[in-house]
Order: structure tokens, then sequence, then C-alpha cells
């Protein structure tokens, strides 16, 4: 590098790398007058001013021109100097403008040079092109993204630094809790009555319309006053029309009890003077009035950016406060969005609120960021006109067959892309993700490993449903033996067949069997018989432990004393209002009026309902009393002794009462008082089970083979599929909540961590979660198969 105070000459691998070192040299001000290529490098001659203008004098004293440059690079096409004129100020106008016209060229030759090392970056700079991105921010976004990516992880690349640029509204609570005067603004036909109404829905839903009111400026559009009112109306709030400031003073100060004020402005073109009155009147006002503006998604960038600058203080409104915000509107209608994104950031717009249709209030919903910006590069124009292409962009053309096939072919990728998205997102594209969850699945014991053997089995021809039925019905015995204490509890009920008519045959009728120590599922019983028939099914005891069946009201006292003498057990919830008699004291009458003379256990610590409570429970023996007199045919002295359960519960802190339950049982029942006090809950939340298990039936059938026998081969696997389903519901381990969260995310669900996921939900994602297993252990045995294959072919 020859170099002195005010000039130098550089050599360098490449251009940026020699302007970097001018700069270092002579500091931002220089001036560069020759650029070549050289076997060297790039060559590069500059100089201050100071030393120019030294230059053109000696020049213009002894006439002689100073030389032309030698050749600049090709690429760059930077003008030769010309011969200096006499003029001293003449010259170094010229060699400013030629200043920055040659380091306007150098920075476009480096962007080029840039993307011809790197492919990738000038697709992705289509990709922000074609979306509606301005030049300016796509190639900001691309400035900083590492070499050597794949076109996926270049678009997740620019996805992310648009989310951490793009400002949203963070919280609407915090803006409805806040309140004030909000005017939406924007040009005639973007929207604004029908997004005031929208807004005024969600805040009347939050508040009531009692604490809302509408005000209007328009008065030159017909009918404006009217659609309002009508929107007003039906929301059961104030409407008020104002025509200047005088008049918007004055009903500001009426409505200063209301929470919120929404003002729906009159529309106007960005280029009207009138602009700046209108904003002039709004912050004149004494009580403050934010401004909303709205964007209409189907403009062009250009006129979008002229109506931000117009309606941000307007020309001629001094002191105007800033807008505070935006709402995107006619999104439904943009083939571009993202220059919406271009003028948020640009402007640094926080976004409020997206409008997509004419639905009062369905069709405005807050921005999500990460969904926000997916959208932007779904919306795809059919024909993007006047979206600049390849060749406005110094590439080459790519060859392509034709436009049809270019276009059939994003289809498709479009959509394999949308269906995919999910997956994508719940496993991260890493394989190891899939089996940690399987395996956090199998170790939590809730019947993974089994489901999924059963589950394998349906598409085996050589498995037969009497075989299934065996080895479910061992699998039941082994299960009973390690989740049940004493007792294996049953809850009956009955499943409509998806694709039957209403007949006998559509209904089928199965029973769930639930752990005595804690209320969950773990196998499932078919062809369970009706109550006249019940007692001698249930006396076939296959699980070494008696049977009680859980019933949601008291049976009949025939059913009982039939029960009793086969001695068989149950238990049933019944009513404060049941008529019974003491066995011990032989007191008569209701329930309610037993638990307020039976001695109560010690109160022990309880979450009910969230929140902290005291329980206690008693235990007495009584006979159900069917007349109404002692004398009465089936009275007390004729019916069978039950055992009762009573279980109280009370606040905390207050002492005072907040539940009573009544549990009835068959007397030789000996579990505890506390334990069977939890069996009425237990019942409820395992009835799910059986709505979940005709749903279960409709989704194995959509993929598994015709026939009776491959139905009952579902009959038979879908209840433990749903034993296991409702056991990873109901786990309160970490491991279970990510699970459920996976299974959310492979279903198309938006699980949010802490927030329950429904059954059906984490059926449809387990199905999805056992394809993906068995299409990974495939992928992985073909994998090792294919060595030892070139291994014997060799």
């Amino acid at each position: 590098m020859e170099t002195n105070t005010d000039s130098c000459r550089v050599v360098a691998p490449s251009s940026r790398e020699a302007l970097r070192l001018v700069r270092e040299k002579l500091g931002p001000e220089a001036i560069v007058l020759s650029n070549r290529v050289t076997a060297e490098g790039v060559e590069i001659v500059a100089a201050l001013e100071r030393a120019i203008t030294a230059m053109t004098v000696a020049a213009a004293q002894t006439g002689v021109a100073l030389p032309a440059p030698v050749e600049s690079l090709p690429a760059a096409r930077v003008p030769s100097l010309p011969v200096v004129p006499s003029d001293g100020d003449a010259v170094l106008r010229e060699i400013h403008s030629m200043r920055g016209m040659i380091e306007e060229q150098l920075a476009g030759m480096a962007w080029n040079e840039a993307q011809r090392r790197d492919p990738v970056r000038g697709h992705l700079l289509r990709t922000l092109l074609g979306a509606g991105f301005s030049a300016r921010l796509a190639k900001d976004l691309l400035a900083n993204l590492p070499t050597g990516q794949s076109y996926a992880n270049g678009l997740a690349y620019v996805k992310s630094a648009l989310e951490g640029q793009l400002p949203l509204l963070e919280n609407e609570d915090a803006l409805m809790d806040e309140g004030g005067v909000y005017a939406l603004m924007g040009p005639t036909g973007v929207g604004k009555t029908t997004t005031t109404a929208k807004l005024a829905a969600r805040c009347v839903m939050r508040f009531g319309p009692e604490k809302l009111a509408l005000v209007t400026t328009d008065s030159y559009r017909i009918g404006a006053y009217e659609q309002l009112r009508i929107y007003g109306q039906i929301l059961g709030v104030s409407v008020h029309a104002v025509k200047d400031a005088v008049d918007l003073e004055l009903v500001l100060a009426d409505l200063r009890d209301k929470h919120m004020v929404l003002i729906d402005t009159v529309g106007m073109s960005q280029r009207d003077r009138a602009v700046s009155d209108q904003i002039a009147m709004l912050c004149s006002a004494s009580r403050p009035v934010k401004r909303l503006l709205l964007l209409n998604a189907s403009s062009h960038g250009d006129t979008l950016n002229e109506v931000v600058q117009a309606y941000r203080h307007g020309e001629g409104a001094a002191g105007a406060g800033d807008l505070v915000g935006c709402i995107f509107t006619k999104v439904d209608e943009a083939t571009h969005p993202g220059v919406l994104l271009d003028m948020a950031i640009r402007h640094q717009l926080p976004v409020h609120y997206i409008s997509s249709g004419q639905k009062v209030p369905e069709h405005l919903a807050l921005c999500d960021r990460r969904l926000l910006v997916d959208s932007v590069f779904q919306a795809k124009s059919a024909s993007a006109l006047f979206v600049p292409g390849e060749a406005h962009l110094d590439e080459r053309p790519v060859a392509l067959r034709n436009d049809q096939e270019l276009l059939a072919a994003e289809a498709v990728s479009e959509r394999l892309r949308s269906q995919c998205q999910q997956l994508i997102r719940a496993l991260t594209h890493n394989a190891r993700e899939l089996t940690s969850n399987a395996a956090a699945l199998s170790a939590g014991r809730i019947g993974f490993d089994e489901t999924r053997a059963f589950w394998r089995r349906l598409s085996d021809e050589h498995a037969g449903q009497a075989e299934i039925a065996r080895d479910l019905q061992l699998q039941a015995g082994t299960d009973a033996a390690a989740a049940c204490g004493r007792y294996v509890l049953l809850l009956a009920g009955e499943t409509r067949l998806p694709g039957k008519k209403n007949t006998e045959s559509a209904v089928h009728r199965s029973a769930v069997l639930l752990s005595d120590r804690t209320g969950l599922p773990f196998a499932a019983v078919h062809e369970v018989p009706a109550y006249p028939a019940l007692a001698g099914s249930l006396a076939q005891n296959r699980f070494a432990k008696p049977i009680v069946h859980l019933l949601a009201c008291t049976p009949e006292p025939g059913l009982i004393a039939e029960w009793q003498n086969a001695g068989l057990h149950w238990a049933a919830c019944t009513t404060a209002t049941l008529r019974v008699t003491a066995a011990g004291s032989g007191t008569a009458g209701t329930l309610a009026k037993l638990a307020a003379v039976v001695p109560f256990s010690t109160a022990q610590p309880f979450l009910f309902r969230g929140k902290a409570a005291l329980q206690s429970v008693a235990d007495v023996m009584v006979r159900l009393r069917v007349g109404t007199g002692d004398g009465a045919a089936g009275g007390p002295d004729n019916a069978a002794p039950l055992r009762c359960v009573i279980r109280r519960v009370v606040d905390a802190e207050s002492g005072k009462p907040l539940a009573h339950s009544y549990l009835l049982a068959s007397a030789g029942v000996r579990a505890t008082a506390l334990q069977m006090a939890q069996w009425p809950g237990w019942r409820l939340a395992a009835e799910p089970h059986f709505k979940l298990f005709g749903q279960t039936l409709a989704q194995l059938a959509e993929a598994g083979a015709a026939g009776e026998a491959a139905g009952q081969k579902r009959l038979l696997v879908g209840g433990q599929v749903c034993t296991t389903v409702l056991r990873l519901q109901r786990a309160p381990q970490p491991w279970a909540e990510t699970a459920r969260q996976v299974l959310a995310q492979l279903a198309g669900h938006a699980g949010r961590a802490g927030r329950s996921v429904s059954g059906p939900v984490l059926l449809e994602g387990l199905g999805k979660f056992l394809v993906l297993l068995d299409a990974l252990e495939t992928d992985a045995a073909a994998a090792s198969c294919r060595p030892h294959a070139a291994a014997a072919q060799g």
C-alpha cells in the first residue's frame, strides 16, 4: 500500500476490502479517483478533497490536463475522470457527483459478487421482493446472513430477523384497562367504520356497553353516521356526531365518565391538505386522543408510505402527537402482504390488530408475531406482474420449462409445507427428539408400549380377534395386579359405533377399569351386559381382586338384593334427599339430616376447585326407605344394610361449608371411607372414555381395512388406546406436559404450556406419533440393511 497524508493507493483481494483499507487510512471523506483489476487484486487510488483541489489548481496554472485513470472494474463500470477545466469550483462539483455515483456502483458490485458466491442469497432476495418487501429492507435482512446456508435455513433466518424487528401490541389487556379516547384514521375506503364497530364489540364484551361511546367526524359521506348508529344500536352503545373542534370538545366533556371512546374519522386522501386540519383538531382536544392509522393491505408500498407520512404529523399540524400504532385491514385481499410488515418496521408503528373480513367482530384479531410473518410467505399471487424479476436484479435467469410447471411445483411445495409445518416444529428436524419423547412415554407407566404393540397388530393379517382378546385379558390382569390395591373399580357405559344406523347393533356396551389407588384407567372390558344380567357378568372375576361397579345413581331395591345374594360389590352416588334409616340408632330421615348428627373424621387439607379447603368424612350403615312410613312395603326392616360415606368440604380460612357428597355402597366393601369418598370424582373423570372410544374407532376405521373381523379388532384395540390417552391427559409429571404439547402440535393445535389438552387432540396426535415412530424405525432398518446388501453383491 502506497500512501501519504492526503492520498493513497491500495491493493486488496476484493473491492470491499480495498474500500475498507482506504477508509482506515484517509477516513470516510476520501474520494475514489480510480479502480482497476490487476494481477495482485483490486487496486483503488483515493485522495482527500484538499489534495484534489491542489492538483486542480496546479493543473490550471500549468495548463496541463490531469491524466485519466486506468481502466476500472468491468462490473462496476466506473466512468473515467474528465480533463479538469480551469474553474476550480466546477471541478469540485463534478468530483462530488462522481463520488456518489462511484460509491453506489461499488456497493452494487459488492452485492452482485456476494450473490455469485452465495446463490441462496439471491433466491431469498427474490422471495422477499415477491412477498412485497422493499429492496432496502430485503438487503438489510440478508446483509448478515451466514454463507453456506440452505434455502430453508436461510428463510428461517429471515423470518427470525423479521420477528425481531416487527413492533406489535404486546398486551391488549393493558390497552383495554387503560382506556381513553382512540381515533381511527386513514384514507377513504380503508375500513374505518367497520373496524370501529369491531373494536367496539371487543370493548363491549369486556366492559359492557355502558363504559363505551362512539363518535364520528364523517359528515361528508352519505350514510356514514347512520351506518355507525346501526352498529351502536346493535351493541347498545351511544353514538355522537361532531363537525368541528368545538363540537368534539363538548362531546368529549360529556363523555368523560366513559372508560373508552372510539372516534370514526372522515376518510381523506393522503394528499388532501385537510388531513393536517383533522390531525390538529384531534390533538388540540383537552382530553388526549390516541390515533391509530388503518393501512390497506391491498395498496401499493409507495402509496402506504405516503399515507403513513401524511397521517403521522400532517403538513402544518405543528406539535401534533405521533401515531400510537396501526391496524392492518383487508388482509384477506392482499397479494403481497409483506409491504405491511415493511411499513410497520420502517416507521416503527406497533401493529395493534389485523382485520381480514367484514364480519363483526369475528374478523378482527390480535397479532401473533410468528403467524403473521409466516402468512406473508404463504400468500402467493398467481401472476406477480409488478414484482421485479431476475432480469431486473442483474442476474442470469434460471432455465425453467414453463410458467405453468413452475406454478404447479410451487403449489405442491406450499401444500406440503403447510401440512408438515406443525410436524417440523414439533420434531425440530431431529429424530432424537422423537425417540426421546417415545422413551418418556414408555417410562411413564401409562401403557404406551402395550398400546403401540396392539396398534401394530391391527394391520397384521395373521393376528386374529381371539388372539388379541386373549392377550388384552392377560395384560389387564397384569395391570390390575400392579395398579390396584384391594379392589378393581369398573365403570360401564355405552358408545355409538361410527357408520351404524340407529339400531341396537349401533350401540356398543363396554367398561373401563380404574385403579382404586389413583383412579386412573388401565384397561377396557367389552361386551358388558345391561343391569339385569350384570350380576352374572361381574361374577366372572378375572383379576384375582373383587370388582366394585361404580354407578351414577342408586340402583333399584330389587337389584340391590340380587347383587347382595350374589356377593357382588357396587358403589353409587346419591343425593341429600334420599330417605334412609341409620342401622345402629334407628334414626329415620334424609341423608342431609343424617349428616347433621353423625360424627365426622378429623379434617384434612384438601384442594377444592383450586382453593385451599378441609375435608372430613363420616361412615355409617343405613337402610333404604322406599315408603313413607315404618310399616310400608320395602321399609327399613326388609331392606339390606348399606354402607354410606358422607364427605364434607369447608373453606380452610373461614370454615364455611363448600360442598357435601354422598356415596352408597354394598355392605361388603371394606375400603376406607376416605378412599371411597374419592370414587365419585374418579367416575366423573373417567366418563369421557366412552365418547373418546367412539372417536378412536372412527379414526382407526379411516385407515383400517373393512369387514366385521377388522371392526372387532378395532373395538378391542380402541379401548386400550383410550386408556393410554386418558392416563397421559391426567399425568401431572413434567415429562407428561412435554408429551402433551408435542402431540398437540402433531395434531395441528398450538398447545401452550400450562393449558390442558383435550382428549381428541391427544388421540389424533398419538396416532400420528405412532406412524412417525414406525416410519423412523423402518428407515433405520433399511439403512442398516443397505451395507449388508452391498457386501453380499460384492
